[in-house]
Parts: structure tokens; sequence; C-alpha cells
């Protein structure tokens, strides 16, 4: 993609910086510990692991928490906590609480259709949580 488009600005791509954060995407997925609890409106989720994958789980969960909450059918609600992150995500529509907790904690993580855009943004040296 990058290759294919003339306007790529060379001097801001950053593949190195794509590459750390699909280590931390695998990091999450493979590493992370997560204990969900059924809410009567959703789940909380507290995920941990050890110092490498708590630091991983610090700087991916709440970004992705903003692109949750983009979709205002739920409530996203993330934090720091002692020993790694929690995440709460409820709603008032039972059909929407049945999908949080369907999802679950790692289907949270990967859900919503803006991984590829954010992938590229990184790429290119963009601000990817600014979209």
């Amino acid at each position: 993609m990058l290759e294919a488009d003339p306007e790529t600005d060379w001097s801001r791509v950053d593949l190195a910086g794509l590459r750390a954060h699909l280590v931390d995407m695998d990091r999450l997925v493979s590493d992370a510990v997560a204990t969900e609890t059924d809410l009567p409106d959703g789940l909380l989720m507290m995920a941990t692991g050890d110092a490498e994958t708590i630091a991983t789980l610090r700087r991916m969960v709440p970004a992705h928490a903003v692109q949750l909450a983009r979709d205002d059918r739920w409530t996203v609600d993330a934090a720091e906590v002692e020993n790694g992150v929690e995440l709460r995500v409820t709603s008032d529509d039972p059909g929407v609480v049945a999908r949080i907790t369907g999802l679950g904690f790692f289907g949270l993580m990967a859900s919503q259709d803006h991984h590829r855009e954010h992938h590229l943004m990184m790429a290119l040296g963009e601000n990817a949580h600014a979209h």
C-alpha cells in the first residue's frame, strides 16, 4: 500500500512503531489474563499479567476504550488498577448486553472496524489515536 501510493511521505513512515503495536497486540491476546464479572447491564473485566503485559494493557486498553465508546449503544470506562487495567462496558439494551457478554474482554478488544485504518496511520507515522 505504501509503495503503491505516490503521496506516501517516506520521511514519516514508521514501520517500527507499527511493529511495536503489533507485538503489543500479540502480547495482549497471548499473555493477558482476564477475569470477567457479569453485571446486570454488561461486564466488568479485569486484565493483568506479568510486568510487560501490564505495560501493554495500560497502553492498549484505554486507547481501545475510546474507540469502543464511539458506539453509542454502550458505555465504556477503562481505568488503570494496581495490577493491570479494568474495563467496564454496559448498556441499557438487553440485546447489546448479550453482545457485550458474548464478546468478553478479548472480543471487545478486537471489535470495531477501525483496525485497518489505525494500522495504516501508524505505518504512515500519523497519530493513530487521533482518529
